[in-house]
């Protein structure tokens, strides 16, 4: 059986021939490289945080004062990174976090596209989101057998957030993950400064352009009126949640329903209580909202909360150190976000493959060499404040 280690030899290997990889393999340099590759207005929209980004740069930091104790004479030739999730076994406990301008990070315009074939290449499940420059069903083509769940930002038509999530079922996405903390966007000073807001020039809204009920609410085609469809799209996003809207989602969709955004204890008991079938704590990598609390210094609340209930986990996440830890406090998926736009940037879809089994990579090289030959020994090891 391969191990996601040996991904390393292979770099080694092809060294010897005096191949070296053309997308780095850590997470400074990856990112220094996609900054001199991305045009700067995209740049800044994937890069940039709310408020100072404070919070954006403690999800990042946080990692650091937490630490693993290493375990000796265990046989960690063999480690088995699968996990269970929504009634499958998937090969790893990494997943593609959903990024609304995905389609810009790729020359061609379809960086959606990219993320899903990257899906297909490593076997990560991608969330898709609902911002997006190809239509989800093209989406879900290009992802092929593997695993997809569709990211949903509720708009306040009721039929179009019905219509989206009945699209989504249809393609074959597997959950519907509803994004609690963006019916109206946090400051941004980055973008602010250079008046940029992509959707509001047209990008990523062709889920909502290619949609048969919001299509019914614009006197002319979206390309024919360009101005009056984004002005219907900036009408309708954005609906505010209450929890009383969890049983009229339950209505829409037979599939699993996840929570995105849970970050306080009552809420994730709520949330279970509630009936979901996941909870995904994330503070929206400090993009929403400034002056809070890192991300992963929450998820130890969060998952004791839960109870049996599975939660993943995004924010802040840039190396396969950071998914071990995360594990080791309770996650049961981890999501991997800005990295993997950056990947698309250097090289599409191979990038983002790339990028994914490096973290892959050193994730399972780190359990192997700290005696933890699977996620329960990770679990079990924990962590300790350093």
């Amino acid at each position: 059986m391969a191990q996601y280690g040996d991904y390393q030899t292979a770099i080694y290997a092809a060294g010897l021939s005096g191949v070296v990889p053309n997308i780095p393999v850590d997470s400074a340099t990856l990112e220094r490289r996609a900054m001199a590759a991305m045009p700067p207005s995209l740049l800044t929209y994937v890069q940039g945080g709310c408020g100072d980004e404070t919070t954006q740069d403690r999800n990042v930091s946080a990692f650091g004062h937490w630490g693993m104790v290493p375990r000796m004479l265990v046989d960690t030739t063999r480690r088995d990174l699968s996990i269970a999730l929504f009634g499958r076994t998937l090969p790893s406990p990494i997943f593609m976090a959903p990024i609304g301008v995905t389609g810009m990070c790729t020359q061609d315009g379809h960086g959606d596209i990219a993320a899903a074939r990257a899906s297909a290449m490593t076997g990560v499940p991608l969330t898709a989101s609902t911002l997006s420059n190809d239509p989800l069903e093209a989406v879900a083509k290009a992802k092929g057998d593997t695993p997809g769940w569709f990211q949903l930002y509720t708009p306040r038509d009721p039929d179009v957030a019905a219509s989206l999530i009945s699209r989504a079922e249809a393609a074959g996405y597997e959950a519907i993950v509803v994004t609690l903390d963006t019916w109206v966007t946090g400051w941004r000073p980055r973008d602010l400064n250079t008046a940029n807001f992509p959707q509001l020039r047209g990008h990523v809204l062709e889920n909502y352009f290619s949609d048969p009920v919001f299509r019914k609410l614009l006197a002319k085609p979206p390309r024919d009126d360009l101005r009056a469809a984004i002005g219907a799209w900036g009408s309708i996003f954005g609906r505010v949640l209450t929890w009383d809207d969890i049983a009229w989602f339950r209505s829409l969709t037979t599939l699993p329903l996840v929570l995105k955004g849970i970050c306080h204890p009552d809420d994730a008991r709520r949330a279970a209580d509630a009936g979901v079938d996941a909870i995904y704590c994330s503070n929206h990598g400090g993009r929403q909202a400034n002056g809070g609390i890192a991300a992963i210094d929450m998820l130890a609340g969060v998952v004791a909360a839960a109870g049996e209930v599975p939660v993943l986990f995004d924010s802040g996440v840039r190396s396969g150190t950071d998914v071990v830890k995360a594990l080791a406090m309770g996650a049961r998926a981890v999501g991997i976000g800005r990295p993997y736009c950056y990947g698309l940037a250097l090289g599409g879809a191979e990038g983002a493959a790339h990028v994914l089994r490096c973290i892959l990579a050193e994730a399972d090289l780190l359990m192997a060499v700290n005696g933890w030959p699977t996620i329960a020994d990770v679990r079990a090891a924990g962590v300790m404040r350093v």
